[in-house]
C-alpha cells in the first residue's frame, strides 16, 4: 500500500498534468471553425484517475483543475461552463464504468458528449435562450470525435501505467 505522502505527490503530479493540458489547449485553437470545441486533453488525466484511483479522486482533481485553470487561463464565466460540463460528464462516466459494459473509449465518448451537453445547458440558463440547443448536434459530433481520441489516449496511459 503506497504511503500517504506518495499518494499526495502522485495526485499533485496528476493535477499539474491536467493543468498543463488545459494550458496547451488555450494556446492551440484545435477547432477554430467551431467555436467552443476543444480536444479535452485534461480529460485523459481524469480518465486515468477514474480507472486507477476511483471516482472520488477523479472528481477532486477534475474540479481542482477547473478552478485553478479558470483563475489562470479563462475566467469565472468559463469556469462555470466547465463545471457544468464536467459535472454531467463525470456522473455519466462513473455510471458507465461501474456498469462494466463499456470500454475506456466508450466511457470517454459518453463523457465528451455529456460535457458538451452540460455546457449547452449552462449556456441556455445564462443566456436565457433555448435556441442554444440548435448548436447541440455540432457539439455531439465533436464530443464523439474528441471523446474517442481522448479515450484511446487514456486507454494507452492506463495500460502503460498499470505497472506503477
Amino acid at each position: 500500500m503506497p504511503s500517504r505522502s506518495k499518494n499526495i505527490a502522485y495526485l499533485g503530479i496528476m493535477l499539474a498534468l491536467a493543468m498543463i493540458a488545459s494550458y496547451i489547449e488555450t494556446l492551440i485553437p484545435v477547432f477554430v471553425a467551431v467555436p467552443g470545441v476543444k480536444l479535452g486533453l485534461a480529460n485523459a488525466v481524469v480518465m486515468l484517475l477514474l480507472y486507477r484511483k476511483g471516482w472520488r479522486t477523479a472528481v477532486v482533481i477534475s474540479f481542482l483543475r477547473i478552478v485553478l485553470s479558470g483563475f489562470l487561463f479563462s475566467g469565472i464565466v468559463m469556469m462555470v461552463y466547465s463545471f457544468s460540463g464536467a459535472a454531467l460528464s463525470i456522473i455519466v462516466m462513473v455510471l458507465l464504468k461501474k456498469s462494466g459494459k463499456f470500454s475506456v473509449v466508450g466511457v470517454s465518448v459518453a463523457g465528451g458528449v455529456m460535457h458538451n451537453a452540460g455546457q449547452i445547458l449552462a449556456a441556455c440558463f445564462f443566456v436565457e435562450n433555448a435556441k442554444m440547443f440548435y448548436y447541440l448536434p455540432v457539439l455531439i459530433v465533436s464530443g464523439i470525435l474528441t471523446g474517442a481520441i481522448i479515450g484511446i489516449l487514456a486507454g494507452i496511459l492506463i495500460k502503460r501505467l498499470s505497472q506503477f
